[in-house]
């Protein structure tokens, strides 16, 4: 059985990301509180937001909003399972004694943090029918990008893989609003 060799460019992509990676996590992660890191990770994690999430469906909250926002994340989590299980990337070695907030997958591509994060940011963009929305989209965005970059600095995820889940979750995020409808909700919603 013959295996193929990495493509000589991939090979140094790779490297120069690893490297990058490394050099970020090793310079931040000293000065930045890990109380603060640790709450970016457990802000993100799926098995903290989605039953949030579903308990809302059950309020007088938006459920317009919600269903797609459900179905998002639930989209989101198949997608990046089935994209790690076939790149099988493994995580940071230069952080072999990672002590995880919540127990993870051993693979690192790409960031299921970053994925869910950016869904969330730009679903909230794509519908944008909230009171002072405005602030609540540059909260929601600083949040995205704060707990992408987290990943990075907590020796979790190399840049890649953190890039390729912000992309992801923007992606997922166009495809919910496209093809569920929530176009022509947003806009009944303005009207009103």
């Amino acid at each position: 059985m013959a295996t193929t060799a990495t493509p000589p460019v991939l090979h140094q992509l790779i490297s120069l990301d690893t490297t990058l990676s490394q050099s970020l996590h090793t310079r931040f992660n000293p000065f930045i509180p890990g109380h603060l890191l640790l709450l970016l990770e457990y802000s993100a994690d799926f098995r903290l937001f989605f039953p949030v999430s579903l308990s809302l469906y059950f309020t007088p909250f938006r459920r317009s909003f919600l269903i797609p926002f459900i179905a998002g994340l639930l989209i989101d989590l198949l997608f990046i399972g089935l994209v790690k299980s076939i790149f099988r990337r493994s995580r940071p070695h230069y952080n072999p004694n990672m002590v995880p907030a919540v127990s993870i997958d051993h693979f690192s591509f790409p960031s299921g943090h970053a994925s869910r994060v950016f869904f969330i940011a730009a679903f909230a963009s794509f519908f944008a029918v909230f009171e002072y929305t405005s602030w609540f989209l540059l909260f929601v965005w600083t949040w995205a990008l704060l707990t992408s970059v987290s990943r990075v600095f907590l020796g979790r995820h190399f840049v890649l893989d953190v890039l390729a889940g912000a992309c992801v979750g923007v992606l997922e995020a166009l495809f919910v609003f496209r093809f569920l409808r929530l176009g022509k909700l947003a806009v009944s919603f303005h009207k009103n």
